[in-house]
């Protein structure tokens, strides 16, 4: 007999309060990085009812006219309006920012590998923190992300694409979207539930919405053979959703990790990626991770795949690097992780050079997830690795 699990993640729309605040310090760092590809960035916003604050530390020589960004990235989300959440023109913008403190940047300029020696171009940067960092893949979904939170983004993105497009002009930015998948014996078989909070104008009726809804984002975006007559659909529940924005709620950088990831489906080292360059690790460490993870899986080497790599604050090389296939490998998982340590250099200067990050990348990276992003053609979400880990593992 079948054993059946279920299991549910979410996103939240590019209009949601802590997305709002990820965009602003990803559209900073994109701003700077343009300007100073070598700049350290570690950029927090907070956002209110007709205010918003940027603060952390910037070290760079160039001058970005932050007030200017976080309108213009305000505007592009759609908060034209006070009555919408936030007025991108009238809002306040206040900004505090300091320096990158010397003590960190002494142990990332140099990393305690090479200093007093001769500069190692892929071993001379520091690790920017210490922490853990944790990668996946799985084979659910050709981008080879867990299917509850591909749909839960897809979904969000078309409640925004129906909004900008005026297909349903009554929507207002901020929105969240849930999904509940039911697995047997560990692979998906149909969507169990499915919620969807979406912003509105006072004077549309929750019944338009709920159709509206169903026509015009569920069903144009979840497979039909995934839907069945059990499946439950939960439309603004609270049968009103007037007051969103930062006027309903506080925004901040960095707390929809697990947004950004893989929706609770796989583990996650707690530091978020918006607002930092990618000496951090937080950042580069964990799209290394989801770039090992993915190539396993597109090798066939397994399944399912976790990577976790772990850092020592200015130091170059990983303290530990973990393979977790949950039994799904092919050859033996310890084969695996002498593949990872053998074809990938995880030391921070490596992992920047290899998938090309000191680019003005990430603002686009920051509302419907970072992985699994292959639209936006990021380098970490490749499969150039594959054939590579296949003919290794062969030989």
């Amino acid at each position: 007999m079948a054993t059946k699990s279920y299991f549910t993640s979410e996103s939240v729309t590019e209009g949601h309060p802590d997305k709002v605040c990820d965009q602003i310090s990803d559209a900073v760092l994109d701003e700077i990085i343009s300007q100073d590809p070598t700049a350290r960035v570690a950029c927090e916003t907070f956002a209110t009812t007709g205010m918003i604050l940027v603060a952390g530390e910037i070290s760079t020589d160039c001058y970005v006219d932050i007030p200017k960004v976080v309108r213009n990235t305000i505007r592009e989300i759609g908060y034209t309006r006070a009555k919408f959440g936030l007025d991108c023109d009238t809002c306040s913008v206040l900004t505090a920012i300091d320096e990158q403190s010397p003590d960190i940047a002494a142990g990332v300029d140099v990393a305690l590998e090479t200093r007093g020696d001769s500069v190692d171009t892929d071993a001379d940067i520091g690790a920017g923190d210490q922490g853990m960092m944790f990668g996946f893949a799985c084979n659910e979904t050709p981008e080879l992300m867990p299917l509850p939170i591909s749909l839960a983004h897809k979904l969000a993105r078309k409640l925004t694409d129906v909004r900008k497009s005026g297909e349903l002009s009554y929507l207002r930015p901020d929105g969240k979207t849930q999904v509940t998948v039911e697995y047997e014996d560990g692979r998906p078989v149909r969507v169990d539930t499915i919620v969807v909070s979406a912003q509105h104008d006072p004077d549309v009726s929750l019944e338009q919405i709920h159709d509206d809804i169903i026509n015009h984002v569920i069903n144009p975006i979840i497979p039909a053979n995934l839907l069945d007559a059990k499946t439950r659909f939960f439309i603004n529940p609270t049968g009103r959703f007037v007051l969103g924005g930062p006027a309903g709620d506080t925004g901040l950088t960095g707390r929809k990790i697990i947004v950004d990831t893989y929706g609770g489906y796989a583990r996650h080292g707690g530091g978020a990626f918006s607002g930092k360059d990618p000496t951090k690790v937080d950042r580069s460490g964990a799209y290394a991770a989801r770039y090992v993870a993915k190539n396993i899986v597109a090798a066939g080497l397994a399944d399912k795949c976790e990577v976790e790599i772990a850092y020592a604050i200015g130091v170059a090389n990983p303290v530990s690097i973990l393979v977790d296939t949950f039994g799904t490998c092919k050859i033996p998982e310890s084969k695996i992780q002498e593949l990872v340590t053998k074809h990938f250099d995880l030391r921070p200067a490596a992992i920047i050079k290899k998938l090309d990050l000191r680019k003005p990348i990430f603002r686009k990276l920051a509302a419907y997830g970072h992985m699994g992003r292959e639209d936006l053609n990021v380098s970490f979400e490749k499969t150039d690795m594959a054939e590579v880990l296949k003919k290794a593992a062969q030989a």
